[in-house]
Parts: structure tokens; C-alpha cells; sequence
């Protein structure tokens, strides 16, 4: 195959998602009047953000209304308080906040407002102001919808069906992308498609294909190993949430789908044997249904609300249920819980206070769960009948899934990484530490897409490299990909799909929400092999199939970088926090149960500093360092110096 007549592209800018973060880079850059660019996607309508959500899907900014004493310094320092989080980053997520919610409002997504046009706020987790705002379950899926229509509406340049697979590099820098046109795959070039360019602004996603129990959409497959693999590094790869979330249909059992008190029951495989597994824990019918009811606005598992049977026990319990009993669990809405020596019509005199009157004020004291989960949110229910499940008259599957990697590659205040002309934008951007406010990692697909348009406007509009000079880097690559190609076996029954379910349930079970060093350094050595091997042992039905085999390279990669860093953190001496659980013989405190008995302490020690992650793809090795977390920006500046720094585009460091 001659590198020549691949077919090649050449603009100053490549966008890669079709997300909120995509969409909203291109824009961004065009109105900025950077206008030689365009959008590189495997699916246009597969993403993340258009395919996910929750009972009140969240996005977090700055205050808009009420009393709050708000300013973008309390709001970075909100942020940064959440743990191993640079403090400069902080600021600009809370800096563009604003500005990046009215720009989305500007352009059609429906945040409410009062009679008076102010935006009213809510709280949302992990934050003490009122600054969440919402446009429904599909909040994510609106601002995608808006932003591309701004995108089609600008003409530009869409490459649909075109899965990246390989970085090029040019010496310390990024020169474009190799990518397999998964509409145009034949035995000749395998569908090789060449991007030739001065910027790559990387907005994937998260990892989403590395676990089985997951709330990403099947229709995603992330691509952050391909960014690893161009030796972009990672950090804070340690730190997800997880959270309960159904399975049938991927989607957060949040918020009012735990409020209203749903049952929790667990089966055999064939739905047999049904049992209210909650029951045999709890110590009365009042603390199990606060438990549950907390799981509303405590829904991510937090290693803080595990002791004595706080909220993130229920997440424990159903792990025991489904990866240590192999059962399978459902809510449901059907009929209210029950316990051993409780009446029925003591379900709301139970009560805490708390949920209580929360259910009070919903005007929700009766009935059955469906019955005040249509009245507190009936658009809950019609979410889950427009997509085949009617829990009005079926069980809800659920199981604890990963849903947000708060880590990621590693970006600056320009979202740059340590690859030249290379910006991660979105979840696929580590911005996030430890803790987050839930909402913040929608105001990051805003805030990062403008500043990496930004400072491209301003330093990197130069055209993309010539041709002779592109295809001399592009070569070494193309080659490459095209041997690990050639390795596959192809026309016979297809495997990647079991390959694929094997690896994804090994790190469900060994390196979620509940890690020990033991089950992270028995899983780590098979993923190495199969991440070396993978090309040669995969077979595919037809050569058509071939990107199965890339999605699965980019998982392994994923999953070994990623699991080295959880054992670099457990040998630094980490220990739980966030949204997960590490398993210490001498920990401070004990879950105690018959099926699972473990010790654990709450890490105070790295909550400032930050570990950084390097794969290296000739060795399939990983390297680690440690640096301290940067801190807040304090200095406001003297306007007159600012203005100047502004003017000259001194800003721009």
C-alpha cells in the first residue's frame, strides 16, 4: 500500500468528538476566525452527552440569582477544595462559567428563568452555594442538539464514520491523525484515512468501554488509549465516580428515582427466588429508607457516607448481590419496601426529618414509589418507556456502574498537553481532582473548548504542514497500524466481542469502586499480554469489522494505564476516597457483613498533590510522578496592567 494515495485532509484545526465539548470547540474556534477546520467522529449521534442523563441533569456554574455571595474565586476554591485539583484550572472553569451558560441559553437550550429572567439555582453535591441549574433529565442532550445546529449552520466540515486510531507526531509536536472510514473499508487500505494538521482539539470522551457495569452508552467507545499511546500523559487516572444506574437502558437512578423509596430486590438469574436484600442489614424500617432516600443527592458512591450504614452502604450491598452472590437487582416502583415486623403505613413515620419533609413539601406522602415518582417528576417515568421499559409495570435492573472520569490526559489553563498542539477538551481532559460538584463536568466541556480556541486563535493559526513533510512523519505510523492490521485473522467466527466482555468484567470486579492491591496486581499481568497480543489473537468475520479490533487495542491500553496508576497510588500509601473504597488490614474503620467483611481508612496525605501517568507503547510500560497541586490565583490584578497584558496578547503563556 502506497502512503500517497491515501486519501488526505488538511485543515489548521481537527476536532474529534461530536459531543457538547466538540461542538462547542468548533464553534468556538470559528467565531474566533479560525475557519479551516473540521469535525472528525465515529458516530455523530453516539456520544456521550447526547445519550445520557439523569432524573435532573446538572450543570454547574457561577450563582445567577438569590442572595449568594458568589464571585469566580469562591467558585475555584469550591472546586479546588474537592482535592488534588491545580487551583489555576479552578479558576477558569469558574472564570468562563457564566459565559459559557448564557452562550448556550443564547442559543436555545431551555434553563428556566423566573417571571424576572433570572436563572434560579439549586445545590447540587460537594458545593455550598446554589449555583446548579437544569433543563431537565436531557440537559446534556439539548446543549449538544444547540451547538451542533450552530456547527451546520457555519458549514463546517463533518467527517462522519471515521474512527481515529492513531495520533501522528512530528517530533515533540502533533501533526495530524490516522483515522479508518468505517464506510469505505476494503482489503486494499483498510479504510486508512490521513488528517493533516496544525492543531487536534481531542474531545472523546471518557474511557467508556473499560467496564462491564457502566452507565456510558453502548453507542460510545471512547478514545482516550489512542491519546496514551501518542505518549500524552494522564493524571489523577485513580479518580471516577460510581454510582447505581440501570442496565437495560444505561441511565442514572438518581435524585427522585431514589427519593420516592423504590423497593430493592435481587434474583436468581431467571428472576426466581426474590428477595429485599436491604432488610438484612438495616436495623430498623426508618434507616433503611433514609439510606435510600439519601442515595438521591448522595447518588455517586462516596467512601465518606459508607460508615455505619450511611447512604454508599447501598452501593456495597448491591456489589455483594451481583459480583460476590451473582444475583441480579431491581428497583422497584411497583410496591413500597417492606421489613421484618414493619407495617406498610409506617413507611413515612419512619422517616427522618429530613426525608420527612422533603417528601412533605412534594406534597408525596402517599401511595406507592410510582405513584409519587409521577407526581414529583413524571417526566422520570416517560424517560423510561420511550426507551422500551415501563416501570410502572416492570422491574428496573440496576447495578453499580462507572459513570465519570474525573481524571484523564492532562491539560493547562489552555487545556494544552505535554504534546504540542494537542488540547483534551471534556471528559477526556482530567480538569477534575477528587470530589466534584455535580453539574461541573458540563461547565468543562464549555469552559475548555473556549480556551483551547482561544489560544489557538492567537498562536497556532498557521497552515498544516506540506504534504512531502506530513507523509514523511505520517509513514512510520501508517505502517504500523497497517502490520497490527495485517496480524488479525480474518473470515472466520468473530471473537473481539468476548475478548472485549472478558476484560471489561475483570475490571469491574477488581478495580471499580472497591480496589485492593491483591485483585489490581492479578488482573494487571493478563491485560498486558492481551494488550501485546491483541491484533494476533483477535479474529473478525470480515475485514469490514476491523475497527472492533482498534476499539479493543484502545481499551487494554486504557486499562493497564489505568490500573497501574490505582497500584502507584495504593503503594504511595493512598487510601479510600472519592468514590472508592481501598481495602487496608489496619484500616480505621470496618464494614462487617456475612458475605463481605473488610477494614478501611479516609486518605488525608495526597489530597494536594496529583500523580501523573505515562504509557509507554514500546515497552507497554507506565510511569509515574507526583506533583503538587498548584494553588488558587489570588492576585486580581491592577485593571490597567491587565487591560495592557490583554491588548499586547501577553496573556497567552
Amino acid at each position: 500500500m502506497d502512503i500517497a494515495n491515501l486519501k488526505i485532509h488538511s485543515y489548521n484545526t481537527i476536532i474529534v468528538g461530536s459531543g457538547a465539548a466538540a461542538f462547542n470547540a468548533a464553534n468556538s474556534l470559528f467565531e474566533l476566525g479560525v475557519k479551516n477546520i473540521a469535525v472528525v467522529t465515529e458516530g455523530l449521534k453516539k456520544g456521550t452527552s447526547r445519550n445520557t442523563g439523569s432524573d435532573k441533569q446538572t450543570y454547574y456554574k457561577m450563582s445567577t440569582s438569590g442572595a449568594d455571595d458568589d464571585s469566580p474565586y469562591k467558585m475555584a476554591q469550591t472546586l479546588w477544595n474537592g482535592g488534588a485539583m491545580h487551583g489555576d484550572i479552578a479558576m477558569v472553569e469558574a472564570a468562563l462559567s457564566t459565559m459559557s451558560f448564557y452562550n448556550l441559553k443564547r442559543i436555545g437550550v431551555p434553563f428556566p428563568t423566573d417571571r424576572y429572567g433570572r436563572h434560579i439555582g439549586y445545590k447540587t453535591d460537594h458545593d455550598p452555594y446554589t449555583r446548579a441549574s437544569s433543563a431537565g433529565p436531557l440537559t446534556s442532550r439539548y446543549m449538544t442538539e444547540c451547538l451542533e445546529r450552530q456547527v451546520m449552520l457555519k458549514d463546517i466540515d463533518i467527517f462522519d464514520n471515521h474512527q481515529v486510531v492513531s495520533v501522528i507526531k512530528d517530533g515533540g509536536a502533533a501533526a495530524g491523525l490516522l483515522a479508518i472510514n468505517l464506510k469505505n473499508i476494503n482489503g486494499e487500505d483498510y479504510g486508512f484515512t490521513l488528517f493533516n494538521c496544525t492543531n487536534i482539539i481531542y474531545c472523546t470522551g471518557g474511557p467508556s468501554c473499560m467496564y462491564h457495569s457502566s452507565v456510558f452508552p453502548k453507542s460510545q467507545f471512547g478514545g482516550t488509549g489512542v491519546a496514551l499511546e501518542a505518549g500524552v500523559a494522564g493524571v489523577n487516572l485513580t479518580e471516577w465516580q460510581y454510582g447505581m444506574a440501570s442496565t437495560k437502558f444505561r441511565w442514572n437512578v438518581s435524585g427522585t428515582y431514589q427519593q420516592v423509596l423504590p423497593r430493592y430486590v435481587s434474583t436468581d438469574d431467571n428472576m426466581g427466588d426474590e428477595r429485599e436484600f436491604l432488610c438484612d442489614y438495616f436495623q430498623s424500617y426508618g434507616a433503611m429508607n433514609d439510606a435510600v432516600f439519601l442515595k438521591g443527592y448522595q447518588w455517586p458512591f462516596d467512601a465518606r457516607k459508607l460508615d455505619n450504614f450511611a447512604s454508599s452502604s447501598i452501593d456495597i450491598l448491591v456489589y455483594i448481590e451481583t459480583q460476590i452472590k451473582g444475583r441480579r437487582v431491581f428497583l422497584d416502583y411497583i410496591n413500597n419496601p417492606g421489613f421484618p415486623g414493619a407495617f406498610e403505613s409506617d413507611l413515612f413515620k419512619a422517616l427522618s426529618k429530613e426525608s420527612h419533609d422533603y417528601l412533605a413539601k412534594s406534597e408525596a406522602m402517599f401511595g406507592k414509589p410510582i405513584d409519587r415518582l409521577a407526581k414529583m417528576n413524571p417526566p422520570a417515568i416517560e424517560l423510561y418507556r420511550n426507551n422500551g421499559i415501563d416501570i410502572t409495570q416492570e422491574y428496573l435492573e440496576i447495578d453499580v456502574c462507572a459513570q465519570h472520569n474525573n481524571g484523564g490526559l492532562q491539560g493547562d489553563v489552555w487545556w494544552r498537553s505535554n504534546l504540542e498542539n494537542f488540547f483534551p477538551v471534556g471528559e477526556v481532559c482530567g480538569t477534575m481532582g477528587v470530589y466534584r460538584p455535580g453539574g461541573s463536568a458540563l461547565n468543562s466541556t464549555q469552559t475548555g473548548g473556549a480556551r483551547a480556541a482561544m489560544f489557538i486563535s492567537k498562536k497556532c493559526k498557521q497552515p498544516p504542514r506540506n504534504l512531502h513533510d506530513f507523509l514523511k512523519a505520517a509513514a512510520p505510523t501508517v505502517r504500523s497500524k497497517l502490520g497490527q492490521v495485517r496480524s488479525v485473522t480474518i473470515g472466520e467466527a468473530a471473537n473481539t466481542a468476548d475478548i472485549r466482555m472478558q476484560c471489561q468484567k475483570a475490571m469491574t470486579k477488581a478495580a471499580a469502586f472497591f480496589r485492593t492491591s491483591e485483585d489490581i496486581e492479578r488482573i494487571m499481568p493478563d491485560v498486558r499480554d492481551k494488550l501485546q497480543s491483541v491484533f494476533s489473537i483477535s479474529r473478525i468475520a470480515a475485514v469490514s469489522d476491523i475497527g472492533e479490533v482498534f476499539r479493543n487495542y484502545d481499551m487494554l491500553v486504557c486499562q493497564y494505564t489505568y490500573l497501574s496508576a490505582m497500584l502507584e497510588y495504593i503503594r504511595k500509601g493512598g487510601k479510600s476516597r472519592g468514590s472508592y473504597v481501598v481495602i487496608a488490614s489496619d484500616g480505621s474503620y470496618a464494614f462487617d457483613s456475612e458475605y463481605l467483611k473488610f477494614k478501611y481508612s479516609i486518605d488525608n496525605e495526597l489530597h494536594n498533590v496529583a500523580c501523573v501517568s505515562t504509557f509507554d507503547a514500546d515497552t507497554s510500560s507506565v510511569s509515574h510522578s507526583w506533583e503538587a497541586v498548584r494553588p488558587i490565583p489570588e492576585d486580581d490584578g491592577w485593571f490597567e496592567n491587565v487591560w495592557r497584558d490583554y491588548r499586547d496578547d501577553k496573556i497567552y503563556y
